[in-house]
């Protein structure tokens, strides 16, 4: 039988679906309208202001879910940058997020965003609402593989840091900056195990953690106030010092939304905490699992930087995404859920 889309009106959504780690990326490579604005920033402000609504189509029900998320591809005021991305997901729009910088890696290779691959790897310039980010995407034989990315520089905004967190008392957080801001926090503290625990009580914890700390911290990032927010909290089995063996933690971010991967802009920052605390030496990489899924990323602190008045590292993180499927999505003017709802 020959698949053809249903009678509809108004725009077709194409969109190619991957996921690294197990999280879920949405690239939307067409029917949304021009984003406008002169920088990357000033287009998520529009998209966020006047294009929601497809934002809610795409990411949440009946087209998505709550854990949803979403690459929204735009053009970059940046000469060197091959792609510009916008961050979607079920509450809004991101500044940084890592596992999707691997997944956009190999496909600006695979749908000829980068006119010349070359082996053993290709670089890929990907322009954040963070910054530039640059991956190195492995590349054989015409095929694509894994994927490491350097960071913008991540720093520590703050250590040991007491919040009242509403039936938990007064719990103490790190914080720190990955291309978003994490609150970082021992999962043994509540009780629970990143590995083992179930996921409701992973998340309603941590999102508590991150209800607490936005009414108690003001964050400052010295570029923008744009990013100057804190994302959502990354819960940790403790295991900070240096190690051959796994670490594991579970991020819960935006409307308590749960990573399924390790996080890369996660990892971003908790390796800058790790350096900052001299538990970690430029180089060392370490095994990062999700504790979700099990899937690992690696990640190491490779070079000493600043950002604006903050010490800083540059981060490299490596990881594998892979395709699901190609999709074309439509909407009924009929439809009176055609904008989306959430069901958690």
């Amino acid at each position: 039988m020959d698949v053809q889309l249903p009678p509809h009106e108004g725009a077709e959504l194409s969109v190619v679906d991957m996921h690294t780690g197990g999280e879920p990326l949405r690239i939307i490579v067409s029917g949304y309208p021009p984003v406008e604005g002169g920088t990357l920033l000033a287009k998520r402000r529009y998209a966020r202001e006047r294009l929601d609504h497809l934002r809610r189509a795409l990411m949440l029900e009946p087209r998505g879910h709550c854990d949803m998320y979403g690459a929204l591809l735009v053009p970059s005021e940046l000469p060197d940058a091959d792609v510009g991305v916008l961050f979607v997901h079920n509450e809004g729009y991101s500044t940084m997020c890592g596992h999707a910088v691997v997944a956009l890696g190999r496909f600006a290779i695979d749908y000829g965003l980068v006119k010349e691959p070359r082996s053993p790897e290709t670089p890929v310039n990907i322009h954040c609402p963070c910054g530039l980010v640059r991956a190195f995407v492995e590349y054989a034989d015409g095929k694509t593989g894994t994927v490491r990315f350097l960071s913008v520089p991540a720093f520590v905004f703050a250590t040991d840091v007491t919040v009242a967190v509403e039936g938990f008392g007064d719990v103490t957080v790190d914080i720190s900056y990955g291309g978003a801001f994490y609150a970082f926090v021992d999962a043994r503290r509540f009780g629970l195990d990143v590995r083992e625990s179930r996921t409701r009580d992973l998340a309603d914890a941590a999102t508590a953690v991150t209800r607490a700390v936005e009414s108690r911290v003001k964050l400052r990032h010295p570029l923008s106030d744009d990013l100057a927010f804190l994302y959502g909290t990354i819960l940790t089995d403790g295991k900070e010092r240096f190690s051959s063996d796994a670490t594991a933690n579970v991020c819960v971010f935006a409307e308590a939304q749960v990573d399924r991967s390790p996080t890369g802009s996660g990892v971003t920052a908790r390796v800058a905490l790790q350096y900052h605390k001299g538990l970690i030496r430029l180089n060392q990489s370490r095994t990062f699992q999700s504790g979700a899924t099990g899937s690992q990323f690696t990640g190491k602190a490779v070079e000493e930087t600043t950002c604006g008045d903050f010490k800083a590292v540059v981060v490299e993180v490596a990881g594998r995404a892979f395709y699901t499927g190609v999709s074309c999505f439509v909407q009924e003017t009929e439809d009176q859920l055609k904008h989306g709802f959430v069901l958690k």
